[in-house]
Parts: C-alpha cells; sequence; structure tokens
C-alpha cells in the first residue's frame, strides 16, 4: 500500500497549435512567470518544464534578465529542463533529426543549469521502435510517455526495448499526463479525492507511491498549490526525474518491444501522417539538403568548413522546431502552417547556401565547359544527370578525367535566336543597358558585330574570347548611330546549347568530372521504349490500356494493376480519416492517354494521362459525396534509368475537390500477412490490423519513411508516406483533404480530438499534388530487394555544378571522400568535427553486419550518440585508412574519423 503520492507540477506545451508560434508564446511568458515567482516563495516547489528547452529557450528571448534564477534553479534540480530541444512527431521525421533535437535540447539544457536524463515524450501520436537505443545510446536510462502502449501493460512501468535489444525503464502516463488535475480540481478535498483515485487506479500502482501529474495543456499550476498539498497528509512535489528515479522502486514486470503505436490506452490519431502533405515534402527537402551539405562539406569544406557551423545549426534548429507534434503534422490552423513551411523553406534554404559554397570549392578545379558529379552517398554508384553543353552534333557522348566515354541522350534543345528587334538608332544606348558588364540574357557575350544598321551579339555560356570591354562598345555604337540614323536591327543569337542525360558513375562521397562531346559510347543496361513498354535488362514496364502499369522485375517477379487511383469521400479532419457512411468511390478514368517522351538509352519516360469526374465535396449530409462533380486530368509520368531496378513515378495533379482522400494502389498476386517499412533507424513489420481499445477505431494506416513492402511489392518514397495493405492491394495515399483541425463528431473517433476550427488550406484546392515513388518488384522481400540501398539511391540525386576553371583547364580526375562498405549498412549523418568527421552507422538487419570504412582518416573512436567525450578508440588496426566494424542487429554506432 502507498505511504505517500508524488505530485508532478508541469506543463504541456504546445509551440504552435491552434494559434501561431508568437501568440502562444505570449501565454508562455505569462505562464513561466508564475512557475518562477512560485518557485522564488516556496522553496519547496517544483516544476518539470515539458521535456523540452524550446520552451525555456523562447521565454528567456523575452525574458533575458530571469536567465540567474533559471540557472539556480535547473542546477538544484527544482526546474528540470530537456533532454529535448522540442517535443517532436517521431514518424514524421527522420532519425538524424531525432538525434539532433536531442543533441541541442541536452546542450540548451546543460548550458541553463542541468539537463534532466528522462526522455519525456507525453503527447507524441505513437512512438518509433529504436526510441529505447537513442537514448541509452545518448546516457539516458528512462523514458515517460502515454500514447501507443499495447494493452499488455498492466502497470504504470515497463521495460521498453529496442529492435537491438537496448531497453529503458519506462514510466506509462496511463491516465494521461493530466491525470492530477482531477484530484486537485477541489482543493479543500485534495486527501479524499487522492484516496479514491489511488483506489480506482490501484491496480496499477502495487506498492509504489500514486504518480499525479499537475498540469496540462498551456497553463501555469495554480500558485497555491504548495499550500493546498501542505495541508493535507503526507503528499510529495517532484519532478518527473525524481519520481522515476527516487520514488518509483517497485520491479518492473512487462516488457515491450519496439514501436508503440497501440490505440488501446489513447488515442494516436494516424489521419496526422497523410494530411498536407506538402509539410511533410518540405519535411524530407530540408532534411535532405542539410545533409547533403554536411556530407559535401565533410569533403571539400577545406580549413573553412567549421565557419559553416553556424548556417548548419541554423537550419537544424528550423527543422528540429517544424518537427513539433503540432507542427509537421499540419493539425494547427492555416496560419500555423503556413509558418511551418516557411521555417522549412527557411532550413533548405540555409543548408543550400553551405552546401553550394562546398560543390564551388571543388568546381573551382574544373574547367568551365565541363560539369561535376557529386555524390552525396557514401558508396559508389551510377547516377543519371542532366547537364547543358553548347555544342550541336548528330550524337553526344560525354568524357571523363580518365578519358572514359560515357553514353549521352539528348533531352532537350535550347533556342538560339534569343532576340530579334529592329529600334531607332536613338535608342540603341537603351538596347546597351541591358548588358551587365558581360552578361546578357543569362549568358556571356562571347563577340559582337557592328555593321550598317545590323548589332549583332553572339552569347556564350564560356566565352571563346578573353575579354569584353562595354566602354569601348558603347563608344563604337554611339560613332555607328550618327553614321547610320536610320532603324537599326539588333539580333541576340546564343551557341547551340543540348541538354543531355548522362550515367554518370561517381565514387562514394566524392566526384566526377565530364565534358560532353562529339561522339558515341556504348551503354551497358540501356533503356529501350516500344510505344507503351519500358525495359533495362532490369525491369519491364508495360502501360495498361487503363492506364495501370505491368512491372516484370528482374527475377521474373510481375505485379499487375499497379497504380490504380482510387478516390472516395473523407468527413474526417486533419487527425483521423473519416468514411462516409455513404461513400462514392471513383476508380476508373473516362480517359486514358500515353505519350512516349524519351526512347533511352540513358533514360525512358512516359506520361500517361487519365481523366477522372469527382465528387467537388461532401453533400449536405455529411455521409454523402456531393452529386456535383469536378473534371480532373492525373498526370503519371513513368521513368526508367539505365540499369536501376526500379521504375521512377511520379503522380501529379491540381485538385478540384475537397472532403476526400485518393490512394495509389498496387494489387498483391497473392494475399499477405503484413509488411515491413523503413523508418528512424529500423524496418519495422506489421499485420494487417491495429490494436484498440480506446477512444478511436484502429485503422491500420501506417508510417513508412524511405521505403514500405508487401509481398513482392516494395515502394520506394520520398518523403515519408501513410499506407495501408487492404484487401490484398498495398495502398499508398497521395492526399487527404479536409476542412477542420478536429470534428466534434467523427465516425471513427469517439471524442474530439481539438476545437472545431475551420483549416481550409487543408482541402489543398487548387494547389498541384506530385508525389514521387518508385516500385520496385522482389520476390525476396526487402532484403533480397536491397530495398536500403536502392531507396537511398531513390531519395539522393548526385549534384550537378558547372566548372569555373579556365576551360583550357585538364579534366580532373574522379575523387572520393568517406567509404562505407557492407550489405544492409546505412548511414545517417557525415558530418566535419574538430579534427575530423562524424559518421553514423545503422545496422539494417536483424542480424550482425560488418561494416569496412575507407577515407583519409588515422584513426576512428566510438562516441555516444551525443558525440561527447573523446570517444572509446575503435579495437581494430586502421591500416591505410581502412578500419572494419562488426554492427550488432539494429545497431546504431557514432563514430569520429580523426585526420
Amino acid at each position: 500500500m502507498q505511504s505517500y503520492a508524488v505530485f508532478v507540477p508541469h506543463f504541456h506545451w504546445d509551440r504552435e497549435w491552434y494559434e501561431p508560434f508568437q501568440v502562444f508564446r505570449h501565454r508562455l511568458v505569462e505562464a513561466l512567470d508564475i512557475v518562477l515567482d512560485t518557485a522564488e516563495r516556496d522553496p519547496e516547489f517544483r516544476f518539470t518544464v515539458d521535456g523540452q528547452t524550446a520552451a525555456i529557450l523562447d521565454y528567456l528571448e523575452i525574458r533575458p534578465e530571469r536567465r540567474p534564477q533559471v540557472r539556480k534553479l535547473a542546477e538544484e534540480g527544482r526546474l528540470a529542463l530537456g533532454p529535448w530541444y522540442i517535443l517532436l512527431d517521431e514518424f514524421l521525421c527522420s532519425g538524424e533529426t531525432i538525434v539532433r533535437n536531442l543533441r541541442f535540447g541536452w546542450a540548451d539544457a546543460q548550458a541553463l543549469g542541468r539537463a534532466m536524463p528522462v526522455g519525456y515524450l507525453p503527447d507524441m501520436f505513437g512512438h518509433v521502435a529504436q526510441m529505447p537505443q537513442i537514448l541509452k545510446r545518448a546516457g539516458i536510462a528512462h523514458a515517460a510517455l502515454w500514447r501507443g502502449v499495447p494493452g499488455s501493460v498492466a502497470g504504470h512501468a515497463f521495460t521498453w526495448a529496442a529492435p537491438d535489444g537496448s531497453a529503458v525503464r519506462t514510466e506509462f502516463l496511463f491516465d494521461g499526463y493530466d491525470n492530477g488535475l482531477d484530484v486537485i480540481l477541489v482543493p479543500a478535498v485534495i486527501d479524499r479525492a487522492l484516496d479514491d483515485y489511488t483506489r480506482m487506479t490501484a491496480e496499477r500502482w502495487g506498492t509504489d507511491p500514486v504518480l499525479a501529474m499537475v498540469g496540462t495543456d498551456h497553463s501555469a499550476p495554480d500558485p497555491r498549490l504548495g499550500e493546498w498539498i501542505r495541508a493535507g497528509r503526507d503528499i510529495r512535489i517532484a519532478t518527473i526525474e525524481e519520481y522515476v528515479t527516487a520514488h518509483a522502486r517497485a520491479e518492473v514486470g512487462e516488457t515491450v518491444r519496439g514501436e508503440l503505436r497501440s490505440h488501446v490506452r489513447g488515442n494516436i490519431l494516424p489521419g496526422v501522417l497523410s494530411v498536407r502533405g506538402e509539410l511533410k515534402r518540405a519535411m524530407a527537402a530540408a532534411e535532405r539538403t542539410v545533409d547533403h551539405a554536411e556530407r559535401f562539406l565533410a569533403t571539400w569544406g577545406g580549413p573553412d568548413a567549421a565557419g559553416e557551423t553556424p548556417f548548419l545549426d541554423l537550419a537544424w534548429r528550423k527543422i528540429v522546431e517544424s518537427s513539433a507534434h503540432d507542427s509537421v503534422v499540419g493539425s494547427g490552423t492555416d496560419e500555423t502552417s503556413e509558418q511551418v513551411g516557411a521555417r522549412l523553406a527557411e532550413a533548405e534554404q540555409a543548408a543550400r547556401g553551405v552546401r553550394d559554397g562546398a560543390l564551388d570549392r571543388r568546381a573551382a578545379v574544373v574547367p568551365s565547359n565541363a560539369h561535376l558529379v557529386a555524390n552525396p552517398l557514401p558508396y559508389d554508384r551510377t547516377a543519371v544527370v542532366e547537364v547543358a553543353a553548347e555544342l550541336a552534333a548528330d550524337s553526344y557522348a560525354a568524357r571523363t578525367g580518365d578519358g572514359t566515354l560515357l553514353a549521352a541522350q539528348p533531352v532537350a534543345a535550347a533556342p538560339t535566336v534569343l532576340g530579334d528587334e529592329t529600334v531607332p538608332a536613338g535608342e540603341l544606348d537603351r538596347v546597351l543597358r541591358r548588358i551587365h558588364r558581360r552578361e546578357l540574357f543569362g549568358k556571356l557575350i562571347d563577340r559582337y558585330t557592328l555593321d550598317n544598321g545590323l548589332l549583332e551579339f553572339h552569347l556564350a555560356d564560356v566565352p571563346t574570347t578573353p575579354d569584353f570591354d562595354l566602354i569601348a562598345l558603347r563608344a563604337e555604337v554611339a560613332e555607328a548611330a550618327r553614321q547610320h540614323p536610320g532603324p537599326w536591327q539588333v539580333r541576340t543569337l546564343a551557341a547551340p546549347v543540348v541538354t543531355v542525360a548522362v550515367a554518370v558513375p561517381t565514387p562514394a562521397s566524392g566526384s566526377t568530372a565530364i565534358r560532353v562531346v562529339s561522339g558515341t559510347a556504348p551503354q551497358n543496361g540501356a533503356v529501350r521504349v516500344d510505344r507503351s513498354t519500358l525495359a533495362n535488362g532490369r525491369i519491364t514496364v508495360t502501360v495498361e490500356p487503363d492506364g495501370t502499369l505491368e512491372l516484370v522485375g528482374e527475377d521474373g517477379t510481375r505485379l499487375t494493376g499497379v497504380g490504380r487511383l482510387v478516390d472516395g469521400g473523407d468527413r474526417g479532419d486533419t487527425y483521423n480519416y473519416g468514411p462516409p457512411r455513404h461513400d462514392v468511390l471513383v476508380e476508373k478514368p473516362t480517359r486514358v492517354t500515353v505519350e512516349v517522351l524519351e526512347q533511352g538509352p540513358v533514360r525512358g519516360g512516359i506520361r500517361v494521362r487519365r481523366d477522372y469526374d469527382w465528387p467537388a465535396a461532401l453533400a449536405g449530409d455529411v455521409d454523402r459525396r456531393s452529386p456535383d462533380t469536378r473534371p480532373v486530368t492525373v498526370e503519371t509520368l513513368v521513368r526508367l534509368h539505365a540499369g536501376e531496378p526500379f521504375a521512377r513515378v511520379t503522380t501529379s495533379f491540381v485538385n478540384p475537390a475537397a472532403d476526400h482522400r485518393l490512394r495509389f494502389h498496387i494489387p498483391l498476386p497473392e494475399p499477405v500477412t503484413g509488411s515491413a517499412a523503413e523508418g528512424q533507424f529500423a524496418v519495422t513489420e506489421r499485420g494487417l490490423t491495429s490494436e484498440g481499445g480506446w477512444g478511436e477505431f484502429p485503422l491500420p494506416t501506417f508510417p513508412a519513411s524511405s521505403f514500405v513492402t508487401a509481398g513482392p511489392a516494395t515502394v520506394l518514397l520520398e518523403h515519408t508516406t501513410e499506407y495501408e495493405v487492404v484487401a490484398d492491394e498495398l495502398a499508398v495515399t497521395l492526399l487527404r483533404a479536409v476542412g477542420a483541425i478536429s470534428v466534434n463528431l467523427h465516425p471513427l473517433r469517439d471524442e474530439p480530438a481539438a476545437q472545431h476550427l475551420p483549416a481550409p488550406g487543408a482541402q489543398s484546392l487548387g494547389r498541384e499534388v506530385a508525389v514521387r515513388l518508385a516500385i520496385l518488384p522482389s520476390a525476396h522481400a526487402w532484403r533480397g530487394a536491397g530495398a536500403v540501398r536502392a531507396a537511398e539511391l531513390f531519395r539522393n540525386d548526385a549534384s550537378v555544378r558547372r566548372g569555373t576553371a579556365p576551360a583550357s583547364t585538364p579534366l580532373p580526375v574522379a575523387d572520393a571522400g568517406v567509404r562505407v562498405t557492407g550489405a544492409d549498412v546505412a548511414v545517417s549523418a557525415v558530418r566535419p568535427v574538430d579534427g575530423g568527421t562524424e559518421i553514423r552507422l545503422v545496422a539494417m538487419a536483424p542480424e550482425p553486419v560488418r561494416a569496412v570504412l575507407s577515407g583519409a582518416f588515422q584513426s576512428v573512436a566510438t562516441t555516444n550518440l551525443l558525440g561527447e567525450g573523446e570517444g572509446d578508440p575503435v579495437d581494430r588496426a586502421v591500416a591505410a585508412g581502412e578500419v572494419a566494424l562488426e554492427l550488432s542487429p539494429w545497431e546504431i554506432r557514432t563514430l569520429r574519423l580523426e585526420r
């Protein structure tokens, strides 16, 4: 029997949600003023700042004078800060973003006095499988959370184990993070209310004291809380850290492995995976850009690399801020979602500047009539890129620095006549004002002719003449105008420019320089296009009369009906899909057209256009779709690259309708019992159902980050995407359009998820929707298909830069950076650090894997996930810049490579 209870004063602070950030910050400042004033008056008062340092940093930006008090309280353990920077949605960002979140939060909290070593995750919409390992490798042994815990957990704590076996003791906030508020609802009867609550929940606590979380969203505890508690019987005030480390002592029974996505004790609101897809795309694009910036900087940053760190930190912080569980999820107002989108755009822009600077450093040794192709991935690859060259020929090839010829496929030609006009002689100076030093119409003036009423400019990307004197030209034109006062013809001509596609072998973390030349070259794995069929020797794709695709993989696996589009109604909200009771599904197009765009051999492309009539919205009765329809053309671009075992598919349309869900279906040849999806350092296997029991229907729609596999179908993804295995088909959500943050009456949820506020932007009306994915047929599941590596190739394009060295400079040979080899080894980060490079490896397999690292380093040390300390030397000989490592199943290993 419990001898006392523990009350934890706290608040839960959504940085932005149904109000934008600055409005919520105004409330935050008021709330933390109360907290700090209360702590100053009451030496027994404790407060937990929601596990995130963003709240205290946002406060101190407005109240900088209170920093000393915050630091003193944190050092004393009375103000629990961190360990996170922001409370994130774990499924809608990358595993690397989770790591950076923890790093920022830990460092910020330590700088303010002390970081709380508890993985506090009170309101996330489920939890990723590898979270226990992430916490343990940061030195954190405890977690505390609410949603997603399965029904097998009977107590108030359990052991949570990651796929690698790492485990943390986890406090289960089974009654939510506000369970203590009802106990203090009437201060005069706290003792009686606590007794009643203890009896009602006794089976949960065993011999441990009751944990009463006294706080909720966006509000500070009453300043009189301490007085109320001291007026009663034995109640202790503590932080959540103090409860789990000093008060809860009973042995933990149950062990739960892997992700937590059960609906049994709390809503996990799975519809956030598919609403406002533009935010999910922006998140992935920003993550990808900053990741590439770090990798290129590690290879070509030189002595100035450290100077770029503030820009990278800025980009990462904006990404992490946007990962908040009411931000990237899209469950806020339109105003809030627009700010999230703008923040992600800023992150991408800051990272792009760093990335481009690193590429410019390498491009400085490449001649200006050639191009640099840079590979962000730490393994060798062949990347299909487009480059433009000033050349007119019957056939084209690309030459590398070692003399190798590569096939080059013309895909576009630019016009050579950019301007042809007649102007009076007196207005020729107005024409000359278009010239900016040497630039005209985005190109450079190579030469000009001036003769008897004709002024002709010849432009080039790379001029053949060394100098151009604009002052001399103006004087010549003035004299010519006096000699010929009549009308003048002004012609602006560009050198012939052809754009070609080239499959370029590029080394790990390195680059290859190419120059387009006249000629031909053999092409291994060449793409062939014959009317409605594309093939490259590894995969064949045929467009069927109804616009769907038949795919045949290199092992003979056949998928038919791929890309069948199913559009249905949605009377739900940003949190949950809600099917109308009398739904109308639109599956068959009214018209199909097929057009060949590219014939190969480097790249083949076919465009399929399908016309549909979609109901305009829900009817007045929300359980029916409107009889009024809107026409829509859905365009599907199917591409094959030479040598790739998958088909690249982009589906795009301008959304004309409201209140609906559109899904891309892949029929499976045989029934399956589940799926496997990659995300956040693991591949999670799931069944066909979800565990229910709380207040929402356990709809088995799940997240996938870079790929999902069901049976012989693997779908490679550009960003986190919702999927479901339904009726022996894999369905990937392309769009879910709704008009409210939360609806009061929902067919699949018992209670509102928030206020019923309009969110018209979530309808995506008039917005172009474009979803990129790839289909990989294989009978050997995700591992046999090489899905981890294929997904990386699909998501991470090579970067292309025109050289900036003089055109006479010899083409440099290919150069490489850090290389990682090993089956089922993923690399989530390669970044420059003082004196070397930090790299994070992940064993993406259920058994041990071997990784070999090579590069310009002399020693290797293992660090914790926070990158703290000098690191433990790897017990392996580093010979000639190479080391072999044995990784445990699903292990996340952080290494420091010293130059």
